[in-house]
Protein backbone atom coordinates (compact mmCIF):
# COMPACT_ATOMS: atom_id res chain seq x y z
CA UNK A 1 0.00 0.00 0.00
CA UNK A 2 1.71 3.17 -0.78
CA UNK A 3 1.78 6.09 1.57
CA UNK A 4 1.80 9.20 -0.38
CA UNK A 5 -0.32 10.42 -3.84
CA UNK A 6 3.94 11.10 -5.06
CA UNK A 7 5.18 7.51 -4.60
CA UNK A 8 3.85 4.22 -6.69
CA UNK A 9 2.13 1.36 -4.77
CA UNK A 10 5.27 -0.64 -3.37
CA UNK A 11 6.36 -0.75 0.14
CA UNK A 12 10.42 0.43 0.79
CA UNK A 13 10.98 -2.96 1.62
CA UNK A 14 10.32 -4.07 -2.03
CA UNK A 15 12.29 -1.88 -3.55
CA UNK A 16 15.06 -2.18 -1.72
CA UNK A 17 15.39 -6.15 -1.76
CA UNK A 18 13.53 -6.20 -5.53
CA UNK A 19 12.37 -10.04 -4.24
CA UNK A 20 9.03 -9.25 -4.00
CA UNK A 21 6.05 -6.70 -5.77
CA UNK A 22 3.47 -5.06 -3.78
CA UNK A 23 1.04 -7.34 -2.51
CA UNK A 24 -1.31 -4.60 -1.31
CA UNK A 25 -3.44 -4.75 -5.12
CA UNK A 26 -3.80 -8.30 -5.00
CA UNK A 27 -5.14 -7.88 -1.31
CA UNK A 28 -7.29 -5.40 -1.86
CA UNK A 29 -9.05 -6.99 -5.27
CA UNK A 30 -10.04 -10.02 -3.15
CA UNK A 31 -11.54 -8.19 -0.39
CA UNK A 32 -13.36 -6.30 -3.12
CA UNK A 33 -15.00 -9.10 -4.93
CA UNK A 34 -16.26 -10.94 -2.23
CA UNK A 35 -17.24 -7.94 -0.22
CA UNK A 36 -19.01 -7.07 -3.45
CA UNK A 37 -20.41 -10.59 -3.77
CA UNK A 38 -22.30 -10.85 -0.30
CA UNK A 39 -22.68 -7.03 0.08
CA UNK A 40 -25.36 -7.86 -3.41
CA UNK A 41 -26.67 -10.56 -1.27
CA UNK A 42 -27.47 -8.49 1.66
CA UNK A 43 -28.82 -5.49 -0.63
CA UNK A 44 -31.58 -7.61 -2.10
CA UNK A 45 -29.97 -7.12 -6.06
CA UNK A 46 -28.74 -10.88 -6.09
CA UNK A 47 -33.01 -12.38 -5.84
CA UNK A 48 -31.35 -14.20 -8.93
CA UNK A 49 -28.99 -16.27 -7.39
CA UNK A 50 -28.94 -18.76 -4.28
CA UNK A 51 -27.53 -16.52 -2.04
CA UNK A 52 -24.11 -18.49 -1.44
CA UNK A 53 -22.54 -17.40 -4.88
CA UNK A 54 -20.39 -15.54 -2.09
CA UNK A 55 -19.13 -18.67 -0.43
CA UNK A 56 -16.31 -20.44 -2.57
CA UNK A 57 -14.83 -17.01 -3.10
CA UNK A 58 -14.91 -16.56 0.68
CA UNK A 59 -12.02 -19.51 0.96
CA UNK A 60 -10.50 -19.52 -2.17
CA UNK A 61 -10.07 -15.42 -3.04
CA UNK A 62 -11.28 -13.24 -0.11
CA UNK A 63 -9.66 -15.72 2.50
CA UNK A 64 -6.29 -17.45 0.89
CA UNK A 65 -5.60 -14.58 -1.84
CA UNK A 66 -6.17 -11.95 0.95
CA UNK A 67 -4.27 -14.40 3.62
CA UNK A 68 -1.45 -14.53 1.18
CA UNK A 69 -0.92 -10.94 0.98
CA UNK A 70 -1.20 -10.53 4.45
CA UNK A 71 1.64 -12.80 5.05
CA UNK A 72 3.58 -11.27 1.47
CA UNK A 73 3.14 -7.67 3.50
CA UNK A 74 4.96 -9.39 6.89
CA UNK A 75 7.62 -10.34 4.34
CA UNK A 76 8.07 -6.53 2.87
CA UNK A 77 7.43 -5.16 6.57
CA UNK A 78 4.12 -3.91 5.94
CA UNK A 79 2.48 -3.78 9.24
CA UNK A 80 -0.62 -2.64 8.30
CA UNK A 81 -0.82 -4.05 5.66
CA UNK A 82 0.16 -7.69 7.19
CA UNK A 83 -2.48 -7.21 9.88
CA UNK A 84 -5.59 -5.89 8.10
CA UNK A 85 -4.87 -8.12 4.86
CA UNK A 86 -3.90 -11.19 7.18
CA UNK A 87 -7.08 -10.70 9.88
CA UNK A 88 -9.88 -10.20 6.88
CA UNK A 89 -8.30 -13.21 5.02
CA UNK A 90 -9.14 -15.11 8.26
CA UNK A 91 -12.44 -12.89 8.38
CA UNK A 92 -13.71 -14.71 5.00
CA UNK A 93 -12.33 -18.03 5.77
CA UNK A 94 -14.30 -18.05 9.31
CA UNK A 95 -17.17 -16.69 7.78
CA UNK A 96 -17.62 -19.41 5.42
CA UNK A 97 -17.09 -22.14 7.75
CA UNK A 98 -19.45 -20.52 9.89
CA UNK A 99 -21.96 -20.53 6.62
CA UNK A 100 -20.83 -24.28 6.12
CA UNK A 101 -21.07 -25.49 9.40
CA UNK A 102 -23.72 -24.37 11.31
CA UNK A 103 -27.14 -24.53 10.25
CA UNK A 104 -29.67 -24.10 13.85
CA UNK A 105 -31.94 -21.36 13.48
CA UNK A 106 -30.99 -19.80 16.38
CA UNK A 107 -27.34 -19.45 14.99
CA UNK A 108 -28.98 -16.55 12.99
CA UNK A 109 -27.39 -13.93 15.07
CA UNK A 110 -24.06 -15.05 15.29
CA UNK A 111 -23.20 -13.20 12.54
CA UNK A 112 -23.95 -9.80 13.75
CA UNK A 113 -21.60 -10.65 16.92
CA UNK A 114 -19.01 -11.62 14.42
CA UNK A 115 -19.26 -8.46 12.84
CA UNK A 116 -19.54 -6.55 15.74
CA UNK A 117 -16.24 -8.21 17.00
CA UNK A 118 -14.45 -7.30 13.87
CA UNK A 119 -16.20 -3.65 13.71
CA UNK A 120 -13.95 -2.81 16.87
CA UNK A 121 -10.81 -4.58 15.12
CA UNK A 122 -11.53 -2.02 12.32
CA UNK A 123 -12.03 1.16 14.18
CA UNK A 124 -8.33 1.42 15.10
CA UNK A 125 -7.35 0.30 11.97
CA UNK A 126 -9.54 3.00 10.47
CA UNK A 127 -7.46 5.32 12.61
CA UNK A 128 -4.22 4.08 11.60
CA UNK A 129 -5.17 4.61 8.08
CA UNK A 130 -5.34 7.79 8.91
CA UNK A 131 -1.68 7.84 8.33
CA UNK A 132 -1.51 6.76 4.63
CA UNK A 133 -3.97 7.94 2.09
CA UNK A 134 -7.12 8.76 1.27
CA UNK A 135 -8.00 5.86 -0.66
CA UNK A 136 -7.16 3.00 2.01
CA UNK A 137 -8.66 5.45 4.93
CA UNK A 138 -11.93 5.01 2.45
CA UNK A 139 -11.43 1.96 2.32
CA UNK A 140 -11.53 1.49 6.10
CA UNK A 141 -14.35 4.18 6.62
CA UNK A 142 -16.61 2.33 4.16
CA UNK A 143 -16.05 -1.01 5.86
CA UNK A 144 -16.57 0.64 8.96
CA UNK A 145 -19.97 1.85 8.04
CA UNK A 146 -20.71 -1.50 6.31
CA UNK A 147 -19.66 -3.55 9.77
CA UNK A 148 -22.01 -1.15 12.30
CA UNK A 149 -25.29 -0.96 9.43
CA UNK A 150 -24.78 -5.37 9.35
CA UNK A 151 -24.69 -6.17 13.17
CA UNK A 152 -27.17 -3.53 14.10
CA UNK A 153 -29.16 -4.52 11.84
CA UNK A 154 -28.76 -8.48 12.31
CA UNK A 155 -28.59 -8.42 16.16
CA UNK A 156 -31.87 -5.81 15.80
CA UNK A 157 -33.64 -7.83 13.40
CA UNK A 158 -34.38 -4.83 10.68
CA UNK A 159 -34.11 -6.24 7.71
CA UNK A 160 -33.94 -2.85 6.56
CA UNK A 161 -30.29 -1.74 8.20
CA UNK A 162 -29.09 -4.98 6.55
CA UNK A 163 -29.67 -3.73 3.40
CA UNK A 164 -28.24 -0.76 3.80
CA UNK A 165 -25.30 -2.37 4.95
CA UNK A 166 -25.69 -4.24 1.82
CA UNK A 167 -25.28 -0.72 0.07
CA UNK A 168 -22.84 0.25 1.67
CA UNK A 169 -20.67 -2.93 1.37
CA UNK A 170 -20.92 -2.10 -2.73
CA UNK A 171 -19.68 1.25 -1.65
CA UNK A 172 -16.86 -0.64 0.23
CA UNK A 173 -16.18 -2.82 -2.59
CA UNK A 174 -15.73 -0.44 -5.45
CA UNK A 175 -13.49 1.80 -3.38
CA UNK A 176 -10.87 -1.74 -2.84
CA UNK A 177 -11.18 -1.93 -6.22
CA UNK A 178 -10.24 1.56 -7.31
CA UNK A 179 -7.51 1.46 -4.68
CA UNK A 180 -6.50 -1.69 -6.18
CA UNK A 181 -6.74 -0.80 -9.80
CA UNK A 182 -4.66 2.60 -8.42
CA UNK A 183 -1.68 -0.13 -7.25
CA UNK A 184 -1.20 -2.19 -10.21
CA UNK A 185 -1.03 1.04 -12.23
CA UNK A 186 0.78 2.71 -10.18
CA UNK A 187 3.32 -0.30 -9.12
CA UNK A 188 4.10 -0.99 -13.17
CA UNK A 189 4.70 2.51 -14.01
CA UNK A 190 6.53 3.36 -11.11
CA UNK A 191 4.83 6.69 -9.84
CA UNK A 192 1.20 8.04 -9.16
CA UNK A 193 -0.76 7.31 -12.20
CA UNK A 194 -4.05 7.15 -10.70
CA UNK A 195 -4.24 9.24 -7.43
CA UNK A 196 -4.63 7.72 -3.75
CA UNK A 197 -4.52 11.06 -1.56
CA UNK A 198 -2.11 11.89 0.80
CA UNK A 199 -2.11 10.94 4.08
CA UNK A 200 -4.86 13.02 6.67
CA UNK A 201 -2.75 13.35 9.12
CA UNK A 202 0.52 12.54 10.79
CA UNK A 203 0.78 11.38 14.38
Amino acid sequence: MSTTEDAPAVTPAAVAGGAIADPGPLGLAAFALTTFLLSAVNAGWAKNTSGADWLGYAFAYGGLCQLLAGMWEFKNKNVFGATAFSTYGGFWIGLGLWAELVHAPAAAKDVGWILLAFAIFNTYMLIFATQLNVAVFLVFLTLELTEIFLFWGILGGNSTLVKVGGIVGIVTALVAWYTSAAGVINGMKGRAVVPVGKPLFNM
